[in-house]
C-alpha cells in the first residue's frame, strides 16, 4: 500500500516536472540590431518559423513569410506586425512539394527585394506520400526544395554578403542512410516515413556543411542546427463536431467556440462626406469558420481567449471599416439605401475578418441618427415633396374630372339640338305636307262633297279602323319607349351604386337617346297616320269621282235614251234649288210693291224673270231649256 502511493506520488512529481518544464516561460532574448537586413523564414507560418520570424521582426529586419497556407501565413504576418510594430513583415506563397513553386518564388523575390542576408530553411514534414514531381514528399520538402531554393537566392546572398544560410535539421540525422541508387525514395520496411525523415535530415547536415565549405571567403555562412525537442505546428490536430484521442499529461488541449456570435458595432458622431455627423448602430452575426486551413489560423489567433475577447477584436474591425466608409458616403445614400450600405461594409470587411478565421454570416444597419436633425428635416423635404405631388394630383384629377363632364355635357346638348333640329325639320316637313294635302284637298272638297256624304258612314267607319290601328301603333311605340325607359332607370340605379360619377352621364345620355327614339317614333306615328288620311280620302275622291263619272255617263246615256224626257227630269229636279235661290232674296223681304203707271210693265217684269230661268238652269244642270220643246210650248219661246 505504502509502495503503491509512493509510486503514484513519484509520477505526479515526474509530470509536474516535465509538463513546468516543458512550458515555463523562456528568458528573454537579446535579440541583435536587425534594421536595414532582409530575412526569409520558410515554414513561417507557425511553429519554429513563426517564433523566429517573430523575432527577427523585433530586431527591425524584413522579414518574409514563405509558407503553403495563404490564410496562415497572412494571419501570421499580421500578429506579428501587430505585436512588434514592424509593418515590414509580409507573405509569400511558396510550397516546397513542388520545384515549380519554388522557381516562382524566387524569381518573384528577386524581382521586389535587392538585398537577402538571412535565409532560414526552416520547413519540414514527417509523413509518406509522393511529390507532383515523383519523389518522396518527406525528403523533397525537407531537403530537395531547400536545395533548389539556396542554389537560387545564391547570388544575391553573395551580393548581400555579409549574409547566412540556416538549415533547421535535426538529431534524427544519425539514423540517416543516404542510397545513392535510390535517393529521394523512401527505404522499404515498417518504419520507411521515419527512416525517410532521417536521410532528409542527414542530407540536410551534409548540404550545410558542403556550403559551408564552398562558401569559404565570400562572406556568407552556413549553419545547421538542431532546434531540441519541440512540436511544431504540423503536429497539431483540429477536430470539431467530433471527438479525438488525447494522451493525460502528455497531450495539451485546449478548446474555441464555434458558436454564433452577436455584436453591435456603434460608430459615434462620424463625419460623411458632406460632414454631417452621424452615429450608426448595427447587428452583426460572426463565428469561426470551420475549414480546416481557416480553423487552424484562428486557433492560432484565439486559442486561450474567452468568447468577449474573440468578440473585442472583430468588432473592433467592422466598426473601424464602418467608420472609414461612412466617411466616403452622403447622408441620403446612407439613409436611402440601408441595405447597400450595409453590404459595402460587410464586403469590406469580410477579407480581413477572414484572415482571422472568422466568418461574417450577416450584417444591417441598426439605426441611423444624427443630433443636428438633417435627417428629420430631410423626411420633412420628402413628406412636403409626396404632399405637393399629392395637391398637384387631385388638382389634375379634378382638372380632368371638370374637363370630362364639360365634354359629357356639349355631347349631352349637341345630341339634344340634334334631336330639336331634326324634330323641327319633321314638323316643317309634316307642315309642308300638310299644307299641299290641305290645298288638294280643299279643291277637290267641293268636287267630292256630295259622293264624300253618300259614303261618309262607310269611309268613316274605315278611318275609325285606320285610326284604331294608328293608335295601336302609336300604343305600341310607346309601351316600347316605356320599356325602354324603365331599362333606363334599372340602368341608373345600378351606375348610382357603382360609379356615381358616370351614372349621371349616362342617365343624360340615355334620357336624350330615349327622347330623340320617343320624338322619332311620334313623328314616324303622326306620318302614318296623315298617310292612312291621306289614302283614305284619296280612296274617298277616287271613289266620289268615280261615283261622279259613273253619275255623269249614266245621264249621258239617260239624255241619249231618254231625250226630252231626261231633260225635263233634270229641270224639274233643278227648278227647287233655283226657286230656292230665286226665293232666298224674297224669304228676307216682308212685302214686295211693284210700281208702275201702266198693266204691261208688270207683265213685262214677271215675263223678263221667266225669261232669266233658262240660263240659270244652263249654269246649275248645263241643260239648255231652250232646246227643249215642251219648255218652248210652256214659255211661248222661239226656237
Amino acid at each position: 500500500m505504502g509502495w503503491g502511493l509512493l509510486g503514484v506520488g513519484l509520477l505526479l512529481a515526474l509530470y509536474t516536472l516535465i509538463r513546468h518544464g516543458l512550458r515555463r516561460a523562456l528568458p528573454p532574448l537579446v535579440c541583435p540590431v536587425l534594421h536595414g537586413r532582409t530575412a526569409i523564414v520558410t515554414g513561417g507560418s507557425g511553429g519554429i518559423g513563426a517564433a523566429t520570424a517573430l523575432e527577427l521582426a523585433r530586431g527591425g529586419a524584413r522579414v518574409v513569410l514563405a509558407a503553403r497556407s495563404a490564410p496562415r501565413g497572412e494571419a501570421t504576418a499580421r500578429r506579428i506586425r501587430t505585436e512588434t510594430g514592424n509593418p515590414n513583415v509580409w507573405f509569400m506563397h511558396l510550397d516546397l512539394a513542388s520545384l515549380r513553386s519554388v522557381r516562382d518564388f524566387a524569381s518573384a523575390f528577386l524581382r521586389q527585394e535587392p538585398h537577402l542576408h538571412l535565409l532560414i530553411n526552416n520547413a519540414g514534414v514527417s509523413a509518406g506520400g509522393t511529390t507532383e514531381d515523383g519523389f518522396s514528399l518527406s525528403f523533397q520538402v525537407n531537403h530537395l526544395g531547400h536545395f533548389l531554393l539556396t542554389q537560387l537566392l545564391l547570388e544575391r546572398l553573395q551580393s548581400s554578403a555579409p549574409s547566412r544560410v540556416v538549415i533547421v535539421a535535426s538529431s534524427a540525422h544519425c539514423a540517416g542512410r543516404l542510397r545513392l541508387n535510390a535517393l529521394g525514395h523512401p527505404p522499404p520496411g515498417m518504419f520507411s516515413t521515419f527512416q525517410d525523415y532521417c536521410d532528409s535530415k542527414l542530407a540536410n547536415v551534409l548540404h550545410a556543411r558542403e556550403l559551408a565549405t564552398r562558401l569559404q571567403g565570400t562572406e556568407v555562412t552556413c549553419y545547421a542546427v538542431h532546434p531540441g525537442g519541440c512540436c511544431g505546428s504540423d503536429e497539431k490536430q483540429y477536430v470539431y463536431g467530433g471527438w479525438a484521442w488525447a494522451w493525460w499529461c502528455i497531450t495539451d488541449t485546449q478548446r474555441i467556440s464555434l458558436e454564433i456570435m452577436t455584436l453591435q458595432p456603434r460608430c459615434e458622431d462620424v463625419e460623411t462626406a458632406e460632414g454631417v455627423a452621424l452615429t450608426v448602430t448595427g447587428v452583426a452575426q460572426v463565428k469561426i469558420m470551420t475549414e480546416k486551413e481557416l480553423l487552424a489560423v484562428a486557433c492560432e489567433q484565439f486559442l486561450g481567449k474567452n468568447v468577449q475577447d474573440v468578440k473585442n477584436v472583430v468588432l473592433q474591425t467592422l466598426e473601424g471599416h464602418l467608420r472609414s466608409i461612412l466617411g466616403t458616403l452622403t447622408v441620403e445614400q446612407i439613409y436611402q439605401d440601408r441595405d447597400q450600405f450595409a453590404k459595402l461594409v460587410r464586403e469590406v470587411a469580410a477579407p480581413d475578418v477572414g484572415r482571422m478565421g472568422i466568418e461574417i454570416l450577416s450584417f444591417t444597419i441598426k439605426d441611423v441618427y444624427d443630433k443636428v436633425d438633417y435627417l428629420s428635416s430631410l423626411g420633412k423635404t420628402q413628406t412636403a415633396a409626396v404632399r405637393r405631388d399629392a395637391d398637384i394630383g387631385v388638382a389634375e384629377a379634378e382638372r380632368d374630372a371638370g374637363i370630362r363632364e364639360a365634354e359629357c355635357k356639349k355631347e349631352m346638348l349637341d345630341v339634344k339640338f340634334m334631336a330639336d333640329t331634326k324634330i323641327a325639320e319633321s314638323k316643317r316637313a309634316f307642315e309642308l305636307q300638310k299644307a299641299a294635302f290641305s290645298e288638294e284637298v280643299n279643291i277637290k272638297t267641293a268636287e267630292a262633297q256630295l259622293a264624300y256624304e253618300l259614303q261618309s258612314a262607310r269611309e268613316q267607319q274605315k278611318i275609325r279602323q285606320e285610326e284604331i290601328e294608328i293608335e295601336v301603333v302609336q300604343r305600341k311605340k310607346q309601351i316600347d319607349v316605356e320599356q325602354k325607359e324603365i331599362l333606363r332607370v334599372e340602368r341608373e340605379l345600378i351606375a348610382t351604386v357603382k360609379r356615381p360619377a358616370e351614372a349621371e352621364a349616362y342617365r343624360i345620355q340615355q334620357i336624350a337617346e330615349g327622347e330623340k327614339v320617343k320624338q322619332i317614333l311620334l313623328a314616324q306615328a303622326e306620318a302614318e297616320r296623315i298617310r292612312k288620311i291621306g289614302e283614305a280620302e284619296a280612296f274617298v275622291i277616287e271613289t266620289v269621282g268615280m261615283a261622279e263619272a259613273e253619275g255623269m255617263r249614266l245621264k249621258a246615256e239617260a239624255l241619249q235614251q231618254y231625250g226630252e224626257a231626261a231633260q225635263l227630269a233634270l229641270v224639274l229636279d233643278a227648278l227647287p234649288e233655283i226657286a230656292a235661290k230665286v226665293a232666298a232674296p224674297l224669304s228676307r223681304v216682308d212685302e214686295i210693291v211693284i210700281l208702275g203707271g201702266e198693266k204691261n210693265n208688270t207683265t213685262s217684269e214677271v215675263n223678263r224673270l221667266l225669261a232669266e230661268i233658262p240660263a240659270s238652269v244652263r249654269a246649275v244642270t248645263g241643260v239648255d231649256l231652250t232646246k227643249i220643246p215642251l219648255i218652248q210650248k210652256v214659255t211661248g219661246a222661239q226656237v
